[in-house]
């Protein structure tokens, strides 16, 4: 692969869809890396007020009602609650501000959030809205990005498409850390793509600082594009090979520092001091980073996972293979685009693959950006399609940015082009993306019915006409390449002017004719993603596991149901809702009748709507959680998934007993998984110890700890279930522990620490009821 030229600059393309700008005759520049003229053209008018519409758009639309969804991820928020309270608990990502354990992922996601509740205080709103405006920056450095070289019209087609995508709309509406993730991803392809104009170190070095601050979001999910970034830099930088290397072994030295200063001071710090290192079996962040967060999520083998070792098939997180992604659970939330962005890099990449050194360094210069875009794509997308390990469906934000990057460069490429190429292949790519948001949407028949059938029509009347425009003319300004008549390679030339008497006009008929159907083509495409989009902004988000748009058929059922995990269910699919648990949301998990109390863990006292449904009777069940009351309260030790998902409804009762002499002690109580101590500690304000972490699996505290910390009056209560609100765990408890899956996946596994603190405390200790809470005072003994 050639790289772009040295001794040619760059000719500066035009701002708006449908003209490239020309440079006119330039002196020769020196063999370096070009430092000289910014490669970006001068904007039209309309550039910068349709940019600061867009993103105002963009921050309506994901602050719109944004305290809806309560705390959204409360075992996220009750991390940032705690790091709130402590700069110890901040620096680790600890899940209560006493320090007992971390949450199972970096802490770097949960620092703004942290720091804004420092400054404003705990809600909803000082918790979601760094996530918003996170995802209103994402749009601006990828508007930014695309339009260096692509132009205006095409950095607004990106970044508007990326604010519309579903998944993200869902991600930066919520408190996970992919928000931050998809941030930083999109800050460093941007920085690779200045270091290939320009051939400088530091934007190399800036690159792998975003890298760096990727894994300490989400450790090694960062990483998955690097590869793709670091060949297309080797083969196509503009400086000598030997310099290229010494740039990217700069620029993983950035990464390295950036990324491993935390993880060698938690390493080195000694373990009696500093929380349990939550998601681990051994107490480590390195073995956390490359066992459950890393080689586990591609092969299933993910020890203290829920339902761990997915095998050749995904397990109980989906089919993997090449259609994954386009799955009724999956298809929703990322593909609309997904297809259009693929036809468009592969014939951008064939298009401009004739581009030769020194005679079309522009055209090269735009190659190397789709490869950019395209191997981030591609890489992320082979990964999602094929790991077994634990999988949801905001991962696919990850993708979100690459496919709208793609979508804008490669629709204003085709533009740009005359002739049948160029209107061929948009009225394909229209017609593509017609047909599959038809599909799409077809997949909630009673949602919105007109809709599919609208764009349906519409976009192929659009292919149509883009098609026609052939007989008649071009549809766009004359090409960007003019063919040589002795087969010479080509050079750019200057847009078609209508005064220019030896330009080719473009028959008035035509030229109409190809931007009406354009513009219909367009909104056709987005249609379906807007639609998707707007449900997903009215519908309150709450839990561990969240869907954007409305319900599907048949969607994968989640761990639990039918088969441990993942068994299908008949009829409609949806991901959890302020309201509803995602354990019957996500199609399995018996016990999940009630779902969450309509506000509940949420001081704006806002519920929303749940269209979770229970899974099947007389099948293994998760246990533990709110809205187990069909199972738990009925069939005694059949709880539901919810408790190990989604928060319980903490009562007014239930929040005044534990608030009462909690200043007396390290942890006003103890519960079984981070999600239940959570809703209690957001509800209190006070530290609540998370027996085995998020899935109640986690070695951490031993019944011997447990026990000292009784003995010397560090925990207050211990929480054994709500009848109502936390899936009958009282009968769950009794069966061993939060669940008793065994020493693989769930709650009571791995050392069965959980299981005998549950026993040795319904033993000894008195219990205390308080509606249909259930507690057991460890300062009363019995007897």
């Amino acid at each position: 692969m050639n790289p772009p030229p040295t001794d040619t600059p760059a000719t500066p393309q035009g701002g708006a869809p449908g003209a490239i700008a020309a440079a006119g005759p330039v002196p020769p520049t020196p063999a370096t890396p070009p430092r000289g003229p910014d490669p970006r053209p001068a904007d039209p008018r309309w550039a910068r007020p349709a940019l600061l519409a867009l993103l105002l758009v963009t921050a309506v639309l994901y602050l719109w009602s944004l305290s809806a969804s309560g705390y959204a991820n409360q075992f996220y928020s009750a991390a940032v609650q705690a790091g709130s309270e402590s700069w110890k608990a901040f620096f680790f990502g600890s899940s209560d501000a006493a320090n007992s354990i971390t949450v199972d992922k970096p802490p770097a996601a949960l620092w703004p959030m942290a720091l804004s509740v420092r400054l404003f205080g705990l809600s909803s709103w000082a918790i979601l809205v760094p996530e918003a405006l996170m995802g209103v920056a994402t749009v601006g450095v990828l508007y930014a990005a695309v339009r260096r070289r692509f132009g205006a019209g095409a950095g607004l087609l990106a970044g508007g498409a990326l604010a519309v995508t579903p998944v993200a709309a869902l991600m930066f509406r919520f408190n996970n850390p992919d928000a931050l993730l998809c941030l930083l991803m999109v800050c460093a392809v941007a920085a690779v793509l200045r270091a290939l104009a320009d051939g400088r170190t530091r934007w190399l070095v800036l690159a792998g600082v975003c890298f760096g601050l990727g894994f300490l979001t989400k450790t090694l999910q960062a990483w998955l594009i690097l590869p793709s970034l670091a060949v297309v830099y080797a083969c196509c930088a503009p400086v000598a090979l030997r310099k290229r290397f010494g740039q990217l072994l700069l620029a993983g030295l950035a990464m390295v520092v950036s990324g491993g200063w935390w993880v060698a001071i938690v390493e080195l710090w000694p373990a009696s001091s500093r929380p349990y290192i939550g998601g681990s079996q051994h107490n480590s962040f390195l073995e956390l980073t490359f066992g459950y967060n890393g080689l586990g999520r591609i092969n299933g083998n993910e020890a203290g996972s829920v339902g761990g070792g997915g095998g050749r098939r995904g397990g109980g997180w989906g089919e993997t293979g090449i259609t994954r992604l386009f799955s009724a659970d999956m298809g929703g939330q990322i593909s609309w685009l997904l297809p259009a962005a693929l036809i468009l890099l592969v014939v951008a990449v064939v298009v401009l693959w004739r581009a030769r050194r020194a005679v079309a360094a522009e055209l090269a210069a735009q190659r190397a950006e789709f490869l950019v875009w395209g191997g981030a794509l591609l890489m992320t997308f082979t990964t999602f399609s094929f790991m077994s390990g634990i999988f949801h469906q905001y991962y696919n934000i990850a993708l979100a940015p690459y496919v709208a990057a793609l979508v804008g460069m490669g629709a204003t490429l085709m533009w740009r082009r005359a002739g049948r190429l160029g209107a061929s292949v948009l009225a394909v790519t229209v017609a593509v993306t017609a047909a599959w948001s038809y599909v799409l949407l077809n997949r909630s028949p009673e949602w919105l019915p007109w809709l599919r059938w609208t764009v349906l029509v519409l976009g192929l009347a659009a292919a149509l006409g883009l098609l026609l425009s052939l007989w008649t003319g071009a549809p766009a300004q004359e090409q960007d390449e003019a063919p040589a008549e002795d087969g010479a390679p080509t050079t750019p030339q200057e847009p078609t002017r209508p005064h220019t008497p030896h330009a080719p006009r473009v028959p008035r008929v035509a030229g109409r004719l190809a931007v009406i159907a354009a513009g219909v083509g367009l909104a056709t495409s987005l249609a379906g993603p807007v639609a998707y989009t707007l449900d997903t902004v009215n519908t309150p988000k709450g839990g561990s596991i969240i869907t954007a748009g409305p319900a599907v058929q048949g969607g994968m059922g989640g761990p639990g149901g039918g088969r441990f995990p993942g068994g299908r269910m008949p009829g409609k699919w949806r991901g959890n809702t302020n309201g509803g648990t995602a354990a019957g949301a996500f199609g399995g998990a018996p016990g999940t009748g009630g779902g969450q109390a309509a506000g509940q863990g949420r001081p704006q006292g806002q519920g929303g709507r749940s269209q979770g449904r229970p899974g099947q009777a007389g099948r293994p069940a998760f246990p533990g959680g709110p809205g187990g009351a069909a199972f738990g309260k009925h069939a005694g030790r059949m709880g539901g998934m919810g408790g190990l998902l989604n928060g319980s409804k903490v009562s007014a009762k239930a929040k005044a007993l534990l608030e009462k002499d909690a200043a007396d002690y390290t942890w006003a109580a103890a519960a079984i998984g981070s999600q239940n101590a959570a809703s209690y500690q957001l509800a209190t304000q006070k530290p609540v110890m998370a027996i085995g972490g998020f899935n109640g699996s986690d070695p951490s505290p031993t019944l011997d700890q447990f026990k000292k910390y009784v003995a010397d009056g560090k925990i207050h209560y211990f929480l054994a279930g709500d009848r109502e609100g936390a899936g009958g765990r009282e009968g769950s408890a009794r069966a061993g522990g939060f669940g008793g899956f065994g020493a693989r996946g769930g709650p009571g596994g791995g050392s069965g620490g959980s299981s005998k603190i549950t026993s040795w405390v319904e033993k000894n200790f008195t219990k205390v009821t308080v509606g249909s809470a259930t507690f057991y005072d460890l300062t009363a003994r019995k007897g």
